[in-house]
Formats: C-alpha cells, sequence, structure tokens
C-alpha cells in the first residue's frame, strides 16, 4: 500500500512539475534615456536597448528564442496623394487618408522577420511596419489603395523615419541582449513607445513595453508653445521680427553705400 502511495505521488508530482518544453519566460529590459531633448542644434541620438530574458530552466538549444524590438513615434493620420502626367504637367489625381501611420517607427531583431514572426502573430501584435500603420478604408473609386500605404512607406524610408535592420539585435547565450536604434534629427514630438518581443518557434511567449518622452526644450518649446496656444501674439511677433530685421538691413545697406 505504501509504495503505491509513493507512486501515486510520484507521478503527480511528475505531471505538476514544470517540463522544458512548458517553460516559462520573461523579460528584464531597460533603455540607455527615458528621454529625449530637442534644442536647437539637436542633430538625432542613440538609443541603447538592453536586458536579459529570465526563465524558469536552463536555456533550451534544440527550440532556440529571438528577439524583436520595435519603437515608434506618435501615430496620426496622413493623407497620401496620387500624382499622374496629364497633359505634360504632374497634378494630384487620388488621394486616400491613412488613419494612422507612426510618425517615426524602428525594428531591430535578431533575425530575419519572415523566420522568426509568424504572420498571424504580427497581424495581432502588429509589429511590422505595414501592420503598424492602419488604413480602415479608402473610396470606392480609388484603384488600388493599398499602393497608398506602399508609397508612404517607402517615403518614409527614404526620409530615414522608417527602418528594419534584421540582426541588429546581439543575444548571448541564450540570456542577454542588446540593441542600438539611431534616432534621426525629425523626430516628432510626443511619447515614443518601446516594444520588445520574446519569439519561439515564430510565437509570441513574452512582451515588454516602456515609454520614452521626446519633447522640445529651450526657444524652441517657447515657440512651439507660443505657435499653439497664441496664434495671434505669435503672428505679431513674427511679423514685428519681420520688420525690424528688414529695417536693419536696409539701414546698414545704406551705412555702407555713404
Amino acid at each position: 500500500m505504501a509504495l503505491r502511495l509513493c507512486a501515486l505521488l510520484g507521478i503527480c508530482l511528475a505531471l505538476i512539475s514544470p517540463t522544458p518544453s512548458a517553460q516559462a519566460q520573461d523579460i528584464v529590459a531597460d533603455l540607455s534615456q527615458r528621454s529625449v531633448s530637442i534644442t536647437a542644434n539637436f542633430d538625432g541620438s542613440e538609443l541603447m536597448i538592453f536586458g536579459a530574458i529570465r526563465r524558469d530552466g536552463p536555456p533550451q538549444e534544440a527550440d532556440p528564442l529571438e528577439i524583436i524590438i520595435t519603437v515608434s513615434g506618435p501615430s496620426e493620420p496622413v493623407l497620401v496623394r496620387r500624382k499622374e502626367k496629364v497633359a505634360g504637367i504632374w497634378v494630384n489625381t487620388e488621394a486616400v487618408e491613412v488613419d494612422a501611420a507612426p510618425s517615426f517607427y524602428a525594428i531591430t531583431s535578431t533575425g530575419p522577420m519572415a523566420d522568426i514572426l509568424a504572420d498571424t502573430e504580427d497581424l495581432r501584435h502588429r509589429i511590422s511596419i505595414p501592420r503598424a500603420i492602419r488604413s480602415v478604408g479608402a473610396p470606392q473609386e480609388v484603384d488600388q489603395p493599398e499602393s497608398f500605404t506602399d508609397a508612404l512607406i517607402r517615403i518614409r524610408k527614404d526620409e530615414g523615419l522608417y527602418r528594419v535592420e534584421e540582426g541588429g539585435v546581439s543575444l548571448q547565450e541564450q540570456t542577454l541582449f542588446r540593441s542600438r536604434v539611431a534616432l534621426p534629427a525629425n523626430l516628432v514630438e510626443g511619447d515614443y513607445e518601446v516594444r520588445i518581443f520574446l519569439t519561439r518557434d515564430k510565437q509570441v511567449v513574452a512582451e515588454e513595453d516602456t515609454l520614452i518622452a521626446v519633447r522640445k526644450v529651450g526657444l524652441e518649446r517657447f515657440i512651439y508653445t507660443l505657435a499653439h496656444e497664441q496664434p495671434l501674439v505669435y503672428g505679431l511677433l513674427s511679423l514685428t521680427i519681420a520688420i525690424v530685421a528688414g529695417w536693419g538691413a536696409s539701414t546698414a545697406f545704406r551705412y555702407l553705400q555713404s
């Protein structure tokens, strides 16, 4: 009887004990900076993202983990126009408003996205650039509305606002990871979201989110606030500065000629 009880207890412990295949993982991460200040001489910045994978067992070599990191700026609606040549002149013919597109979006990962992320997971978490852009619908008379989203992505990639760096995340011993993301000079003010995804067999098994505050400071902050909160004062001040500058230039020119 005692042997049966011991055997039954052993089976129960085996069932409730975690197995390597049921191993739980979590992400512990930090950033090199939590805020970015935009000043008159701001020419971009660099964000370092680093951390570790916390697990309840040793790393599994048979089914390795992968890391995907995204950094996205504030989303906003964007009107995309199509230009065509009519009578030898390029004119706007059709337009589609994209409901929400990140002002900045960077992706860095341990490997090719197609190899480490399933399409269903991409759709669920909106990780890739096309998934991060929300375009609900377009006018029925517009031909190939998806081409407008493709054009927006192409333009912003050329401007350095949308970036994909496959292999940009360094993962050591299946535990420690780090990556760098370059932030361009033409950042839009707002809260930037950093998301870190841990994948296994193309499935997301853990996620960590945090925010970075991008703000104008100094004279830029004063001018921005004045223009948005007191546009009349901003307009009068701009007009006064233009008149004074014109008068000063005219006076200096007459003085040089005399």
